[in-house]
């Protein structure tokens, strides 16, 4: 018998074996990518310190691409695991096909959008004319090709909603890998290539995330799996997009919060001094070291969540948030403690002049603080998600990044001066973390208390 025939591993494997066979490869393909981050911002700091500047102010457009995808791919996985654990395959097969569909609208419509709006962004920013000309530059090579990255995310997103992560962890590894490769040489201009700087960390970056897209579509059309494709027999459904959308929509606009909260922390670190915004683009490449692979164990709750929601299996779906919890304070807690103890070490890699870690060594340790809590909140906010709350992930998200973290640290900066202005971070983090776990009760007292305990059997 084939496997495919066989109970879904999401609805009976046990949890902990689960949830780190689902996690560790959407772990590892975050820690590859969370060094990519890193590794194009040494290579561009070696161009100048004008190219690090426009490629951190050109970071909150590409949070907007990339929230346009995170947001899409987690509406798709999330219907898809669902249907799988109410036994609803061909359903499934539909959320997909309709899951492609969206991405690739939303591509036209974001390049159109964000295209206006990127020579403003730059020119609001900075009044160095060689950093607007930089960032220019990068974000229009990134937006024209951006239907890689949306697509790739789709694809990818439609395996993880199976419970299959590794095909999605070897698609990200190839476009991250084959990015780190491209970096040097195009950026440098080796092998006979024109050295090309920013632009030619652009090309890299969309090129790494072409080849994933490809790389993830030969699997979706070539390989056996859960979910079946045939554009051909496509039926357009409003019912279907509907309810990709209803948890599609609230995860792009929590990942677009982040790109308006970097807006407004440019804004007001801009008051200070260029090197305040170049602090803050840095912390939060290295923030990604720390962050990523929680985010990743998310990816990994979010479909094993979902599909017990669909099943009505509450003592999985209790058991998958509790030892995502301890897994993400343990993940947090290990770079709290790099960030308090080796910050100049960590800054070195940046070529830092002294004033800029000094400002950078106090963002480090201060925001630091706040890393236990932050894994707890991402840990519930993808639980939320897969089971149909995207709202309160959503209302979470802009309580931590906006309403929060943007009016403290300006009240903080303008009475107290640069050095506290970073325990905006702190506060927002401690406040997103109580609110969290009231909704986590919440849910509980209102949805899954109404559930059987045990395991209640979907085949898929």
């Amino acid at each position: 018998m084939s496997d495919l025939n066989k109970e879904n591993k999401m609805g009976k494997l046990p949890i902990k074996k689960l949830l780190f066979t689902m996690s560790m490869p959407a772990i590892l393909a975050m820690l590859v990518q969370a060094c990519y981050n890193i590794v194009d911002s040494l290579f561009i700091a070696r161009v100048n310190e004008a190219a690090l500047s426009a490629v951190t102010l050109a970071f909150p457009i590409q949070m907007i691409i990339i929230a346009v995808c995170v947001g899409g791919g987690v509406g798709i996985n999330s219907v898809i695991s669902r249907k799988l654990g109410e036994g609803k395959n061909k359903e499934a097969d539909n959320v997909a096909e309709h899951g492609i569909l969206i991405m690739s609208l939303v591509y036209l419509a974001v390049l159109v959008i964000a295209f206006l709006f990127s020579h403003k962004m730059f020119n609001n920013f900075s009044n160095n004319k060689i950093v607007v000309d930089y960032g220019i530059t990068y974000i229009r090579i990134i937006l024209n090709f951006s239907f890689g990255c949306m697509l790739a995310q789709a694809g990818m997103s439609i395996l993880q909603g199976t419970g299959d992560m590794l095909h999605p962890m070897k698609a990200q590894l190839i476009g991250a890998i084959s990015n780190i490769i491209l970096d040097p040489i195009l950026i440098f201009g080796y092998f006979g290539l024109p050295a090309m700087g920013v632009a030619g960390a652009a090309i890299a970056t969309v090129t790494g995330q072409i080849l994933s897209m490809v790389y993830i579509y030969i699997i979706l059309f070539t390989k056996e799996n859960y979910i079946k494709l045939n554009l051909r027999d496509f039926s357009f459904s409003f019912s279907v997009i509907k309810q990709i959308l209803k948890i599609g929509i609230p995860a792009c606009i929590m990942q677009g919060v982040m790109s308006v909260m970097l807006f407004g922390m440019n804004w007001i670190l801009a008051g200070y001094n260029d090197l305040a915004s170049t602090a803050l683009g840095i912390y939060y490449k290295l923030q990604s070291l720390i962050f990523l692979p929680v985010i990743g164990l998310g990816q990994g709750i979010l479909p094993i969540i979902g599909y017990n929601y669909g099943a009505k299996n509450k003592d999985r779906i209790s058991e998958t948030i509790k030892t995502g919890c301890l897994w993400a304070i343990s993940f947090m807690t290990f770079g709290f403690i790099v960030f308090q103890i080796f910050p100049y070490q960590l800054l070195a890699m940046f070529n830092s002049s002294s004033e800029l870690t000094t400002i950078a060594v106090r963002a480090f340790r201060v925001s630091s603080l706040s890393f236990p809590m932050a894994g707890i909140t991402i840990v519930l906010s993808n639980a939320f998600q897969g089971m149909e709350k995207a709202h309160y992930s959503m209302f979470l998200s802009i309580i931590r990044q906006f309403i929060v973290l943007i009016p403290v640290s300006y009240v903080l900066g303008r009475f107290f001066g640069l050095e506290y202005l970073w325990f905006g971070f702190l506060t927002s983090e401690t406040i997103g973390f109580i609110v969290a776990i009231l909704m986590e009760k919440l849910i509980y007292s209102k949805k899954l208390s109404k559930y059987e305990l045990g395991v209640q059997k979907r085949f898929v």
